[in-house]
């Protein structure tokens, strides 16, 4: 008796398996949720900045069949990131409409619509230099093209938008002006630099004619705008003040126009030779070359300023922010530059100073990575243990 009444009382304590369950998903939708609230376009960051080493990689004067498995392996991770920063941004724009609706509004989180744009191409670009290793050749093709004109619509509206918010909505001061201005119209160059690759394959003729022409277009306009906002960084530091300590990586990104102009001409000049004709594509790799060495002999120079002032910053105490993701893309697209350059050229200073950028990428990656993951972890624990 005894015993039968102790079984009973066990059986009347034990929770039945679908009230964990239960309380499991509520608290997995609860975290979502306030993980999705955080939500901005600066989170597609770490999709440029992944995503470039898998394309600096394919492109590199030494490259071989275990850089190229390595290149691949990389861009799986920057996929992975990209199809995840996306859903948290669908998640936020279907839970969270109003703050979604707000990030255009913001004269400093506005920037970074550039950002989505960038690296859905890069993931697109990857998935057609190094992704074939897992894709067949035409999924890998039809992925890119896919991402190239998605982000390529992206990149058009954010560079347009962006600068006329700035004009109408937007309020700065007379030394606001810090490197994230250029995210939105980077985008286009990136457009220009990695739509070379498509040209063999939009049909020839007037459609092929039209395509290339549409992205000298976009490298025009990406590179005039970019040269104005430099300026006027440039100024800023010259005549107000350094940016604050959290902003300074920032100017990182002025490396990012520079590198891509010089990738775009590289590419464009030896993709269009069933567009020019024969005589002009012979001509072609030397005026990329003659854009491309002053082009880079600025950047230079300019890695030189920012990796003084990214130390002044951290000896007054910079803080981590997703800022920091410029340490990694602006360097990739001067990879890519140099190794175009190289190859143009047969330099092997070019193709060392493309292993040099390399490493540098790939430190500032692993750094911020890092930073980036301890960071989203806390955010993740935190949600969990609130919802």
């Amino acid at each position: 008796m005894h015993r039968e009444a102790h079984n009973r009382n066990v059986t009347t304590t034990t929770f039945p398996p679908t009230d964990f369950a239960t309380g499991t998903a509520s608290r997995l939708r609860g975290a979502a949720d306030v993980v999705s609230a955080r939500f901005s376009p600066s989170w597609f960051t770490p999709v440029m900045g992944t995503s470039i080493i898998a394309v600096a990689l394919m492109t590199l004067p030494v490259g071989n069949s275990a850089t190229h498995a390595i290149a691949a392996l990389v861009w799986v991770l920057g996929a992975t990131v990209m199809i995840a920063a996306t859903s948290a941004g669908i998640l936020q724009a279907v839970r969270h409409p109003h703050l979604a609706a707000r990030h255009h509004l913001d004269p400093v989180r506005a920037h970074s619509y550039g950002a989505p744009a960038m690296g859905i191409m890069s993931v697109g670009a990857g998935a057609y230099l190094a992704g074939g290793q897992f894709l067949p050749d035409p999924v890998a093709l039809g992925v890119f093209v896919v991402l190239w004109t998605v982000g390529t619509a992206i990149g058009l509206a954010s560079a347009t938008v962006i600068p006329y918010l700035m004009f109408t909505r937007h309020t700065f001061e007379s030394d606001g002006a810090f490197g994230g201005w250029l995210m939105p119209v980077v985008a286009p160059m990136v457009s220009a630099s990695t739509g070379a690759l498509l040209i063999e394959h939009v049909g020839a003729g007037q459609p092929r004619l039209t395509f290339t022409l549409a992205l000298g277009a976009m490298f025009g306009a990406s590179l005039i705008a970019s040269i104005i906002l430099t300026t006027q960084l440039w100024s800023r530091m010259m005549h107000k003040s350094v940016p604050a300590a959290a902003i300074v990586p920032t100017a990182w990104i002025v490396l990012g126009f520079l590198g891509q102009s010089t990738t775009a001409t590289n590419l464009l000049a030896d993709h269009t030779g069933t567009v020019v004709g024969p005589a002009a594509a012979a001509a072609a790799p030397k005026l990329a070359v003659a854009y491309g060495v002053p082009t880079m002999g600025f950047a230079m120079m300019w890695l030189v300023i920012v990796v003084l002032l990214t130390r002044h910053a951290l000896r007054r105490g910079m803080p981590f922010t997703m800022s920091w993701w410029s340490f990694t893309f602006p360097v990739g697209t001067c990879v890519t530059g140099a190794s175009g350059l190289a190859a143009h050229t047969g330099s092997t200073a070019l193709a060392g100073l493309a292993m040099a950028l390399f490493a540098l990428l790939v430190a500032g990656w692993a750094v911020t990575a890092r930073r980036t993951f301890v960071r989203a972890q806390s955010h993740v624990a935190a949600a969990w243990a609130t919802a």
